[in-house]
């Protein structure tokens, strides 16, 4: 389950398609985009959409709820917890806090080593 919530963001050419994130996530392109900390633009405009600056947060944050679904138990489990789970390691910073911050690898390595068993 969890592959096809990130194989169902990524269209053809490898673009995450913020449509289809915010309607997974029954979400507002308003609202994805706070969550991104962009601008209504840049997931609304097709030249915005397309830069690799937003379609680097949205992988990121696409890549932390996929990551987190497993252990939340839903998608929108899992994007409650980027919203607001604080983290530890990053200063109890929540994940959007980092993806917002261009953090969002260090984010995915974290998940990575919790998923080892390694400690927060």
């Amino acid at each position: 389950m969890a592959t096809a919530f990130l194989a169902d963001m990524v269209g053809q050419g490898g673009a995450v398609s913020p449509d289809v994130v915010s309607g997974r996530l029954r979400i507002t392109k308003t609202e994805l985009a706070h969550a991104l900390g962009l601008s209504r633009d840049s997931v609304s405009k097709a030249s915005r959409v397309a830069s690799p600056a937003t379609q680097k947060r949205l992988r990121d944050m696409v890549e932390i709820v996929n990551r987190v679904i497993p252990w939340a138990g839903s998608e929108l489990a899992a994007f409650a917890w980027y919203r607001s789970q604080p983290l530890p390691s990053f200063g109890d910073q929540t994940a959007e806090d980092m993806v917002h911050a261009g953090r969002g690898e260090a984010v995915k390595r974290y998940l990575s080593r919790m998923a080892e068993g390694g400690f927060a």
